[in-house]
Parts: C-alpha cells; sequence; structure tokens
C-alpha cells in the first residue's frame, strides 16, 4: 500500500546577536533531524510505490467469455475473484487484432507499425521459429526498464516474438535480449500441427501449393501419354521422367514438411535450452503453473515482474484429465477453465505469501475470440466476443475489445468498472512509471499511464483518438471527443465476410487486409460506439447532422499520425518469415540433426 507521509513546515527564528550559540546549535540539529525524516519519509513512500507486477495475458480469449463479462455458462471464478478486487474495463482494446503484432504493441507501449511488427503480405505473424524476423533489438521493452530498476524478470508461457537473427546462437530477438531474466515457455506458438489429430493451419496451402500442382502434373502425364499412343504427338520420354520426378519431389517434400513441423517448431525452452522436443501437452498448463508459483516463491523479497502468458485457449485446444470434459462448452470450454484454475492459484500465493497488497495484477487476452474456429464437424473451438461483431483477425469491436482488470488492493477500488477507450500499449507506461523508471525520449509511446483512471483521478481516458491497423494498413480510427460522451469510430475499409451473412472470414479461416478480400469505403463507415456497440447501423449524413464535420476531424487526426510514423524493416515480410534451415533450434543431445527429439522435463 502507498505510503502518505505528511510534510512539516519548520520556521526558523531569524538569528540575530540575541540568540545564544546553544540555541543556535539546537536549531541546526532540529533542522538536520526534520530534513532526515523528510527525506526518509519520501524514501518509504518511492520503495512502498514500487509494487511487485503479475501480467496474466490468454490467448485467442474473448470478452465474452469470463463470468465478469456477462457469460453465464463458463466457469471462471478467479478471472471474475480478480475483477470483484479491481477495477474492471469494459473498453479496453488491443492495438491489434493478431498475436504477433498485438504482443509487440504490449510489450513496447508503441502501435506495431512503428517496429515493423506488422505485416504488409498475406501472413500477419510468425509462424516458423527458424525465421529471421522478431522484436527488433532497438525496441525497448517494459521487461528491459523495469530490469533496469532492480526487479527480476521472468516470462513463462508463449513468446511468439521471433527468436534468431543471422545464425541459431545470436538469440537477437529470444526474450532473454529483451529484458527478461528467465524464460519458460514457447518461443513462438500453439498450432493445430502441433498436437497429432487436430488437423493442420495449412490445410489451404496445401491445396495450392501440392494437391493442385500434383493434379495438373498428372493430367499433363495423362494427355501426353495418350496423344503419343494415338501417334498424334512425338514425346520424348525424358519428358514423362521430368514430370514424374517434379511430382515426386513436390509429394516427399510435403511429406517431409507434414513429418518434421511439429519437433521443429512446437517446442519448449528454458532460457536459451531446449528442454522438450516436440513439446507434450501432458499436463502443460500446470507445469507453467508451477513455473509461475515458484518464480514468485523466489523473489517475494524483492520487487519482481511476472508476464504469465497462457497457451490456453489457441487452438489446438487441450486440458489436463482434471479438466476435460467438465465445462458446457466441449473442449474449448474445459481448456478456459483450466486457465482460470491456472489464474487462482497464482492469486493464493500471492495472498500466501502477504504480497497482495504490494502486488499489481493485471489479466487480459492478446485480441478477441477466434470465431472461424470450427471443425469440419461443427465443433465450435473458437470463443464468445459477447455482443460485438467480427473477431480476431479484424477490426470489428469482437477483434479488439478484450478484458481489462486491475487489482491492487488499497490503491485500485474493489469493484470499479470503467467505459473509457484504453489500448494494451497502456501497460508500458503504467508500470515503467510505478516501478519508478522515466519513459524512453527518443521514440513515440503512443499507450497513456492508467493510474489517474483506474485510481478515480480522472474520469477520462486520455487517448482521444486511436488507431486500429489491419496489420500495416490503417483500417480504422476511434474519436473520444472533449467533453462529449460519444465515442466515432470510422472504417476506411472492412474485411468482407464469407459465406455471405456470416460473422467471420470462415473460406479464409482468417480475414485479409487488402486486395479482393475487403472493401474501401469512402465515404470511411462511421459509427457511434457509445450508442451501438455492436456496430450494426452505420451513420448517414441524414441520421447524422454531423457526419461530415466528423469524418474531417477523424481523418486529420489519421493524416497527422501516419506522418509520425518512420520508415523501418518489416519483421513479417516473406523474407523474414520463410524458414531458414540454418537458424533452426535443434535438441544438442540428438544424434541426427533430422530427429531434434529430447525430454528433458521427465
Amino acid at each position: 500500500m502507498l505510503v502518505k507521509c505528511t510534510w512539516l513546515s519548520v520556521m526558523l527564528p531569524n538569528q540575530d546577536a540575541a540568540l545564544s550559540t546553544g540555541i543556535l546549535q539546537s536549531l541546526r540539529k532540529m533542522r538536520v533531524f526534520y530534513l532526515l525524516l523528510i527525506f526518509l519519509c519520501g524514501a518509504q513512500s518511492y520503495t512502498a510505490s514500487r509494487p511487485n507486477i503479475v501480467l496474466l495475458m490468454a490467448d485467442d480469449l474473448g470478452v465474452g467469455d469470463p463470468g465478469c463479462y456477462g457469460n453465464k455458462t463458463l466457469r471462471t471464478p478467479n478471472i471474475d475473484r480478480l475483477a470483484n478486487g479491481g477495477v474492471k474495463l469494459t473498453q479496453h482494446l488491443a492495438a491489434s487484432p493478431l498475436c504477433t503484432p498485438s504482443r509487440a504493441a504490449f510489450m513496447t507501449g508503441r502501435y506495431p507499425v512503428r517496429s515493423g511488427m506488422a505485416s504488409r503480405s498475406l501472413i500477419g505473424v510468425f509462424i516458423f521459429t527458424a525465421c529471421s524476423g522478431g522484436l527488433p533489438t532497438n525496441e525497448i521493452t517494459f521487461a528491459k526498464l523495469l530490469k533496469n530498476q532492480g526487479y527480476s524478470t521472468a516470462l513463462i508461457g508463449k513468446w511468439h516474438l521471433g527468436v534468431n537473427c543471422y545464425n541459431k546462437t545470436d538469440f537477437c530477438h529470444h526474450p532473454l535480449r529483451h529484458g527478461f531474466d528467465y524464460f519458460y515457455g514457447l518461443p513462438t506458438t500453439n498450432l493445430r500441427d502441433c498436437k497429432p489429430g487436430e488437423g493442420s493451419v495449412f490445410t489451404s496451402a496445401s491445396r495450392w501449393l501440392v494437391f493442385i500442382p500434383l493434379q495438373i502434373i498428372g493430367i499433363a502425364v495423362l494427355t501426353l501419354g495418350v496423344l503419343h499412343f494415338l501417334g498424334l504427338l512425338h514425346v520424348p520420354i525424358s519428358v514423362f521422367i521430368c514430370l514424374l520426378l517434379l511430382a515426386s519431389l513436390i509429394l516427399i517434400l510435403f511429406l517431409c514438411f507434414l513429418h518434421y513441423f511439429r519437433p521443429l517448431n512446437c517446442f519448449l525452452m528454458k532460457n536459451f535450452d531446449i528442454i522438450q522436443q516436440p513439446m507434450s501437452y501432458d499436463n502443460l498448463t500446470q507445469r507453467l503453473t508451477t513455473e509461475a508459483v515458484q518464480f514468485i516463491q523466489q523473489n517475494a523479497e524483492t520487487p519482481f515482474l511476472l508476464f504469465l502468458s497462457f497457451i490456453h485457449v489457441h487452438t489446438a485446444l487441450f486440458s489436463s484429465k482434471e479438466f476435460a470434459h467438465k465445462s458446457k462448452h466441449g473442449r474449448y470450454g474445459d481448456a478456459a477453465e483450466e486457465m482460470d484454475w491456472s489464474v487462482g492459484q497464482i492469486l493464493n500465493v500471492l495472498d500466501e505469501l502477504g504480497l497482495a497488497n504490494d502486488t499489481l495484477v493485471y489479466f487480459t487476452s492478446d485480441h478477441g475470440a477466434h470465431v472461424e474456429e470450427v471443425t469440419t464437424k461443427g465443433e465450435i473451438q473458437g470463443g464468445s466476443n459477447g455482443i460485438y461483431k467480427g473477431g480476431k483477425s479484424n477490426n470489428w469491436e469482437g477483434g479488439i475489445r478484450i478484458p481489462g482488470i486491475f487489482r491492487w488492493p488499497g490503491v485500485i477500488q474493489a469493484g470499479l468498472e470503467i467505459d473509457e477507450p484504453t489500448s494494451n500499449m497502456d501497460i508500458f507506461p503504467t508500470i515503467a512509471k510505478l516501478a519508478g523508471s522515466p519513459l524512453p525520449e527518443d521514440r513515440i509511446i503512443d499507450g497513456r499511464d492508467l493510474m489517474p483512471l483506474l485510481q478515480g483521478e480522472s474520469q477520462r481516458s486520455e487517448h482521444e483518438f486511436l488507431f486500429h491497423y489491419c496489420n500495416a494498413y490503417l483500417n480504422a480510427v476511434r474519436w473520444h471527443p472533449q467533453n462529449s460522451t460519444s465515442i466515432w469510430k470510422a472504417f476506411f475499409f472492412t474485411p468482407n465476410f464469407n459465406p455471405k451473412g456470416a460473422n467471420g472470414c470462415f473460406s479464409t479461416h482468417v480475414c485479409m487486409c487488402y486486395g479482393n478480400y475487403i472493401t474501401h469505403h469512402d465515404p470511411p463507415l462511421l459509427f457511434d460506439i457509445s450508442k451501438d456497440p455492436s456496430e450494426r447501423n452505420p451513420l448517414t449524413p441524414t441520421t447524422e447532422p454531423r457526419f461530415h464535420e466528423i469524418l474531417k476531424v477523424m481523418q486529420e487526426a489519421s493524416g497527422n499520425h501516419t506522418k509520425t510514423l518512420p520508415e523501418v524493416p518489416n519483421q513479417l515480410s516473406p523474407g523474414n518469415s520463410l524458414w531458414k534451415p540454418w537458424l533452426q533450434l535443434c535438441c544438442q543431445s540428438s544424434s541426427s540433426a533430422l530427429s531434434c527429439q529430447c525430454d528433458r522435463e521427465k
């Protein structure tokens, strides 16, 4: 709890000749005493204002999933307990609706386009561990700032911001290069391909790169064979051999990809070492939780930063036997409820060690739920975005509205609900200031300190404008005018949902950001989010008399914003995103470079 000191004023009498030497000496001693008292009070207040920081981030959890956000059937008692003891933000927004750029913004307090962590190509996240893209080394994370202030720092769980640059031992993008003292988790992400029997995220790519070429080659061989047999065309035997070799090569490469993708990309690391390759899902959440609890226990006497980045509830879905088949929402619900259990374990150890009052706890998700996650059998494996339209990969409210819960007993009022626009970028300046760290002055920080809002000192968000990006493309802008309750949101383009009338891009599994996948709007599509949070009724000059005036302000703000964007290397370019064999990490104990299998967790 923060300590408040009383500042004492000491009025010293004039030092005239009538004062004896003894009185003068006594007054000097009193003055020194009071100055020392003031100094000690200030130091005590500074120390007490440096709380421990626990950041809890779910993966693909929808804002409509936790009970405290309105879900009546998914059991999240520990997340709800956190909300009841703190502040719940109801207009908390991800800086991007995709994993990699959202996490980059979260770590740096900056729009991901500023660091090159926003793609201009088809793929918007890192898929391969052995790619050269990642969070640039010149970016400053909140972990770096807190480490410089004497905090012990740890990341447990998912990273997804790159590993290596030029060789497999430089670890230039690794968490330990970005301010964390300890890392235990996945360097990339959880995918369907990581768990046997769960399908693949490469189904569409396989069709275009493998099956269609094989069909074309097959038809070509058959057609040329018939023409040659009928004597209508002389076809050298070498042509048939080349076509068959090409087909064999495509098939062999495809089979190798299927066989090796899992061990080469789905593994656990402890600091710089691989400890399980491929990763096992057995009691995985329990192992992550144990690591987090032990870190808290080992650092109970010093300020610490713990970032517990859950693997739940991204597909492939998993849960331990204690939670399997227990929820009302199938495997997704089982995973969500197991994650909630983990949240409870963290809160419990803080209570047991007497650290709850000295710890700021924050719970969120990296973006909205993935509504297109439906199996061929019709099983829904994505979460709920509540009343909000869209989901992961698009900037409708369902894609960017996320849970935002803060708890710090005695400092933040319990049970408070705030409906002001806030961003996951705000965590950076908030915890930096609490730790006593100045913000970097050589770059733009887009986040804002949330403590005045959380403590009730301010009733309005410091964000007048927020900009919503679809990968590296400015998609929409949000404006919360001063002295107004309106929150305007203008779309410059929107994704083409398919099939028509659906609430997502089911044919491509995620929504794309350019070309035939989107519809441009001129004038921009305008909504008043304060009155129409579901974004069902776009405004017109007829329904909103200030229509053109509002759009003019928002377009000017967007133009001013884009002028502040520097030219930086794109970390998600095809060249940086593709698999590079010389960057591939593999268990050192493996006898073969291609086996890459070990299990040091046992």
